[in-house]
């Protein structure tokens, strides 16, 4: 069947979309990501861009409406504005742009709002979003953490979105003040979690007691800073030595270095602590990749011995220092001091921790069970914190039914609207705050010394050894305190759209796929060697369980999360690496086979692809798991209708990796089912089928300025479009073409359309271009120089009047930025090329969009968009070349590329015609 092309299928604003992507590793107030931690997110502009793009029309789709390809490009520059502002924060829950947004989704869906459904939902971001953009939304994971996630962020906000709180004292503060979207459940979960803080304290206090300052004067400690300790296995030393990977408490730039010093009694075979301020640390780190010296003796301590005694019990600890709360927002460092020792805990989470985990894991130490990685005083303080949620409970449901609230004995689960199901859903906001200072309060955390603050035990997806670890004061006001978690958790739901239909369901992938109705399915799988979130969340599992229990029974109901069903290939738990790999593509092949049954005929599928290269021996740049994923598309029946990189770091930076420009990114891939009645196709058919329809979509990605670091991946869409259409590509032998022979043509052919524009280019640029890619920036010899030169028409004495080369002493070089001229003007120049455009166009940039705006105000458009063109192929050669400094500045001025044409627009100059005409 015919279908209307989608935005997403066209053309999408990719820099927007990454810098507000990017920009969000910097928001901390109000983002999801701080309800409660879930790995590998997806950014929420991305969701929201994706979701968006695929719904809504691309102006292709409506040749009565745009028939030129110019009237095209004026309404897709319309629909890109929207876009652009609906990516970015602020604008979250801008009701008139939401409104406007949706306004062209129901436009281009004829009035009918397709289901939206993530199978794979993680964290919850897509579900979101959806529900954000006025779309019914649906999400489905195996993991319950995350299912338990994603209802707390889109099935709960909307079923209490408008109430007022009903906390004794907001009812008192507010009286009848309306509330917006779910404002008034968090104001709750902000009153509750402070009650729950003061019935702590008066339980626990002591545990925590004040510290005292040089000048005697009473401080509130942040945190205990400990060393583990083994026994020496030196006998001249019979004692325990620490294990300490830095001695260093504070390394901030423009202060001095705060450091811990040991002091060894060999008399009494005893180590002490002190502080020090200023200069350097006397003795370096005593433990290194888990091996060890003795600071008394200098002995070595292997690391089998280290893990022998942590595993027999032996590893102890040491108190390093204390760090206490100065005035004002200051940190005071404090030699050691006595603790009193807690009761043992009354409850302890059960279940083993991961025996392998790529990243590191603590089993190998003895630490092979949950409750292993707290010490006595944090468990005792968790403990404490969930019993209380029971209390919490009962006194939400008084206040709520205090309130006016519906008394109707009818639990959230069950789809309760009253003051039991409120009082159950302030309880999962606040069990979620128990996780997150489980987070905070293990014996795995560490200190940030350069940010003086607490580092969480998931810095990384992995559990890793920590020697001098840190442990938190639940009530303190500063890093990793109690009252801080509640305030994220609380913030995180008063931004929540809290509006429209949501639901998400705990199962397999391919269950979910057939429960919601007709959907258009966006998700972000699980890539195929990535890590077990199964085995990482455990670590939350084991306190949801206890705390939620009774309020998520079915959510709950094993005693950890499901393993062996999880679709990654973990080569632990598959016992090879090759029946994990078979493990992950058989459950993939069966998910997208059925996908492809469901998935709404009107719309593509969108999927995130977490991209990610790997260097062969010959130095080739592949991603296996990126080939692997687009051939499971083609067996499954899809034809793939574009492919997007979103990078999700910061604009314009490239990281030189083998020579080779790289950056983080995922790659979203818009599909539809193959048509039923589709061709064979032999090898020639498809690559002059590439031939015809590629460079038409490489002008269009051009004039969308996409990045040149982006061009390779975004051209594979229409490549990969070409490929896909058939049943399959036939190789001369009779065997299928397979997707990596089909994405190397597909690059071959991107190189042929960017080389072939080189014919458009004037002699002297022609030459430079050539030159460039020989010698670089280099000298080179002059015979070189005047054969290339008569091959392009032109001379060596030509290009140097252009000031496009010198020549030196028989050498010839490009003239270097540095040396350009800064007071050249092209309307007086007798002379001008599109290479000099082009290098003055990123001189320019260097001080000013503006300054680049009025350069190219003058050259006129049609010796801009010349100038542009050659960027593309002066990247093209960086990049391949490993010129990393040049890569980027050529990236950077496609990148600001449609900025400086609209500030060049409005200077409206009256000379852009006769450059046009030299050009």
């Amino acid at each position: 069947m015919s279908y209307k092309r989608k935005l997403i299928e066209v053309a999408l604003p990719l820099d927007a979309i990454s810098a507000a992507s990017a920009r969000e590793k910097a928001i901390r107030h109000g983002h999801p990501s701080k309800l409660h931690l879930w790995w590998a997110r997806r950014p929420l502009a991305a969701a929201r861009a994706v979701l968006w793009a695929s719904l809504v029309d691309d102006p292709s789709a409506h040749p009565d409406r745009f028939p030129t390809e110019e009237d095209q490009a004026v309404e897709r520059r319309r629909l890109f504005g929207i876009l652009e502002r609906l990516v970015v924060w602020e604008n979250s829950n801008n009701t008139e742009l939401l409104a406007e947004a949706r306004t062209e989704i129901e436009t281009s869906c004829d009035g009918e709002l397709p289901n939206v459904l993530d199978p794979f939902c993680g964290g919850g971001t897509i579900p979101l979003e959806a529900q954000r953009l006025g779309l019914p939304a649906y999400g489905g994971d195996l993991n319950p953490v995350a299912v338990l996630i994603s209802k707390a962020l889109v099935e709960i906000p909307p079923r209490f979105a408008g109430l007022a709180p009903v906390n004794p004292d907001a009812r008192d503060r507010f009286g009848s003040e309306s509330w917006e979207r779910a404002q008034g459940l968090a104001e709750d979960i902000g009153y509750y979690g402070r009650w729950m803080r003061d019935r702590a304290f008066e339980r626990i206090g002591q545990l925590y007691p004040d510290a005292t300052g040089l000048d005697g004067e009473k401080l509130t400690p942040i945190a205990w800073i400990w060393a583990r300790t083994v026994r020496s296995p030196d006998p001249a030393w019979p004692g325990q030595v620490p294990l300490v990977a830095s001695w260093v408490l504070r390394r901030k730039a423009g202060r001095p270095k705060v450091w811990v010093e040991p002091v060894i009694d060999r008399d009494a075979t005893k180590i002490t602590y002190r502080i020090r301020e200023g200069g350097e640390p006397r003795y370096p780190r005593t433990v290194t990749r888990g091996r060890g010296v003795c600071i008394a003796t200098g002995a070595a301590i292997p690391g089998d011995y280290i893990k022998s005694e942590s595993r027999a019990g032996r590893m102890g600890a040491q108190l390093l220092a204390v760090v206490a709360e100065g005035r004002p927002r200051g940190r005071v460092y404090l030699p050691p001091t006595e603790l009193p020792e807690p009761c043992a805990p009354a409850w302890r989470p059960q279940g083993r921790n991961p025996k392998k985990l790529t990243g590191g894991t603590v089993y190998v130490y003895g630490l092979d069970e949950w409750w292993k990685l707290f010490t006595s005083r944090q468990l005792v303080a968790l403990t404490t914190f969930s019993d209380l949620l029971a209390e919490v409970r009962e006194r939400v449901r008084a206040d709520a039914l205090d309130a006016g609230m519906e008394d109707e004995r009818l639990r959230i689960h069950d789809g309760g609207f009253g003051a039991d199901a409120y009082a159950d859903a302030v309880v999962t906001y606040l069990a979620f705050v128990v996780d997150k200072c489980a987070d905070y309060w293990s014996a795995l955390c560490s200190w940030h010394n350069s940010g003086e603050k607490m580092r969480n035990t998931f810095g990384r997806q992995a559990i890793p050894m920590v020697w001098d670890y840190a442990e938190s004061n639940p009530f303190s006001r500063s890093s990793g305190n109690w009252l801080g978690q509640v305030a994220w958790a609380q913030k995180a739901v008063a931004a929540a759209p809290g509006r429209g239909f949501g639901d998400v369901e705990q199962g397999d992938a391919g269950a979910r796929l057939g429960e919601a109705p007709s959907p258009t399915v966006c998700t972000d799988p699980p890539y195929y060697d990535n890590i077990s979130y199964a085995d990482l969340s455990d670590f939350f599992y084991v306190w949801l369980r206890r705390n939620l229990g009774d309020i998520w029974p079915q959510e709950t109901a094993t005693l950890l999360t499901p393993k062996s069903e999880e679709m990654i290939a973990n080569r632990y738990r598959a016992g090879s690496k090759e029946d994990a790999r078979a493990h992950f593509e058989k459950g993939m092949a069966g998910f997208l086979k059925r996908l492809g049954t469901v998935q709404h005929p009107r719309f593509p599928a969108t999927i995130f692809y977490a991209y990610k290269q790997q260097e062969t021996k010959r130095g080739e740049q592949v991603s296996t798991g990126w080939e692997t994923f687009l051939q499971g598309l083609v067996d499954a029946r899809f034809q793939v209708t574009g492919t997007w990189p979103v990078r999700t770091e910061l604009s314009n930076k490239l990281l030189a990796q083998g020579g080779a420009a790289v950056l983080a990114s995922s790659v979203v891939i818009a599909c539809r089912p193959r048509q039923p009645d589709a061709p064979l196709a032999t090898r020639r058919e498809f690559i002059d089928a590439l031939h015809a329809g590629l460079p038409q979509a490489v002008r269009l990605l051009q004039d969308q300025a996409i990045a040149p670091v982006d061009m390779a991946q975004s051209a594979i869409g229409p490549g990969m479009e070409v490929f896909s259409r058939y049943a399959r590509v036939l190789e001369a032998d009779g065997t299928s073409m397979p997707v990596r022979t089909a994405l190397a043509l597909i690059n071959e052919a991107l190189e042929e359309v960017l080389s072939s524009e080189e014919t458009e280019l004037d002699g002297d640029t022609r030459w430079a271009l050539t030159w460039y890619e020989q010698f670089g920036r280099d000298h080179g010899p002059f015979g070189d120089a005047e054969t290339l030169a008569k091959a392009k028409n032109t001379s060596v004495a030509g290009v140097v009047e252009a000031a496009i080369a010198e020549l030196k002493a028989g050498k010839v070089r490009l003239v270097a930025g540095d040396d350009l001229d800064e007071e050249w003007d092209p309307l007086t120049d007798k002379r001008i090329t599109v290479w000099e455009v082009a290098q003055h166009l990123i001189a320019r940039l260097d001080n000013s969009e503006d300054d680049a705006a009025d350069l190219l105000q003058k050259v006129g458009g049609g010796m801009g968009d010349r100038a542009r063109r050659l960027t593309y192929l002066l990247y093209q050669i960086a990049d391949r070349k490993g010129w990393s400094s040049d890569a980027v500045a050529y990236n950077r001025l496609i990148g600001a590329w449609h900025d400086i044409e609209r500030r060049a627009a409005a200077r409206q100059g009256p000379v852009a015609q006769t450059l046009d005409l030299r050009g």
